[in-house]
């Protein structure tokens, strides 16, 4: 049996940078996913993926999202490839919006750049736009875009440059823990390790059960993104930022034209689907209505863009009640650390929710405050098995 320090469970985004850190502190790593990502069966495939800063979900996230956003750079640097492009973000909605009151609070807070907008200053500077003449807007011009799939690759090119081991196409069959590390369970052998990192994805809940951990509240859905062609150049990067919009149908997203492959949207809190109890994906415009709100919105705010899809991506959301992450050890097995429910707006955080992941799992603190993130919040749906 081969033995690891640590050995983590599902290498998408999350997995993928906690494999990195463990393995750059020394760390033997070894990451196993049933895929092999990059892959389009997960959450972090479609190209492009916001990263911001001042945070509209709550002020808890803004200084992770600053350490992410330092260790993207930084795997920039280690790697040479882009993965971050310095688009800006616009975030708007109505002045009472309670997601961009969070946003100004939190820049405040944080001393962070940001800039306020009424709705006739956002019209003049992004004539790309229609949005309500009430609204109110806060941009933050240092963020921007991450390439998400080339963030995973970078991560993994970087961990197994360090020494960790990757197997992919290789599900974990069975998980047993106990007071001194781990077996893990797979078609390939088993492993053992000292520590676990647990970011399983849409497999979070049946994953978790295998340590015990039942009735997780944690909802696969399928979600889709569209690409939109521009008619006008207003929507180039350097003149259109990632944005958004807390709108009355609806809360919306989107990048500038990246590329020229299209200007990209998304609805991030309607529009979905459980997942099929197989865990497979339905590719895009396996239903009629795929798309069908997003090109609505840019029919009604993007005059310069032409609202017929031109193509579109299926991933999966893995959402919590309350829409905050999973970051915790096991309340039994503290060497085993825990990713999971992070809800549609997790994979900015990737780079530093990894580095802490394997800061959890070594028994050591990764100088964040967690508590909004704890499994103890779930104490009334979960039940503990040993």
């Amino acid at each position: 049996m081969e033995h690891y320090d640590v050995i983590v469970i599902g290498a998408g985004a999350m997995g993928m940078s906690a494999g990195y850190h463990a393995a750059a502190s020394g760390r033997s790593a070894l990451m196993i996913d049933a895929f092999d990502p990059p892959h389009a069966q997960g959450t972090h495939h479609g190209e492009t993926r916001i990263i911001r800063h001042a945070y509209g979900e709550g002020r808890e996230y803004t200084p992770m999202a600053l350490r992410a956003q330092a260790l993207w750079a930084e795997l920039e640097r280690e790697t040479g490839r882009e993965l971050f492009l310095k688009t800006g973000f616009l975030q708007a909605g109505e002045p009472n919006s309670r997601m961009l009151g969070e946003m100004i609070v939190s820049a405040r807070e944080n001393g962070l750049p940001a800039e306020l907008l009424d709705g006739a200053q956002m019209r003049k500077r992004w004539p790309g736009l229609t949005l309500p003449e009430s609204f109110a807007g806060c941009y933050e011009a240092d963020s921007g875009v991450l390439l998400s799939e080339a963030c995973v690759q970078a991560y993994r090119d970087a961990a197994v440059a360090r020494g960790a081991a990757m197997l992919a196409d290789t599900p974990v069959v069975a998980v047993r823990p106990d007071a001194g590390g781990a077996d893990v369970v797979t078609a390939q052998g088993t492993f053992r390790a000292k520590s676990l990192v647990v970011t399983a994805g849409k497999f979070a809940g049946p994953m978790l059960a295998k340590l015990g951990l039942k009735r997780m509240p944690l909802a696969p859905i399928r979600k889709t993104v569209e690409w939109f062609r521009p008619a006008t150049a207003d929507y180039a990067p350097d003149r259109f930022p990632a944005f958004l919009f807390d709108l009355p149908e609806g809360i919306y997203f989107g990048f500038p034209d990246i590329g020229g492959e299209g200007v990209k949207a998304g609805r991030h809190d309607g529009g979905f689907r459980p997942m099929p109890e197989d865990g497979v994906l339905p590719a895009h415009g396996a239903f009629a209505d795929d798309g069908a709100d997003c090109a609505a919105y840019v029919r009604r705010y993007m005059p310069g863009v032409v609202p017929d899809i031109i193509r579109g991506s299926a991933c999966t959301y893995t959402m919590t009640p309350d829409e905050h992450f999973i970051l915790d050890r096991h309340p039994d097995y503290p060497h085993v650390a825990i990713g999971a429910g992070f809800s549609g707006h997790g994979f900015k955080f990737a780079s530093a929710i990894g580095e802490i992941l394997a800061a959890l799992a070594a028994g050591e603190e990764p100088g964040f405050d967690l508590s909004l993130f704890a499994l103890r919040r779930f104490n009334q749906l979960t039940t503990r098995e040993g």
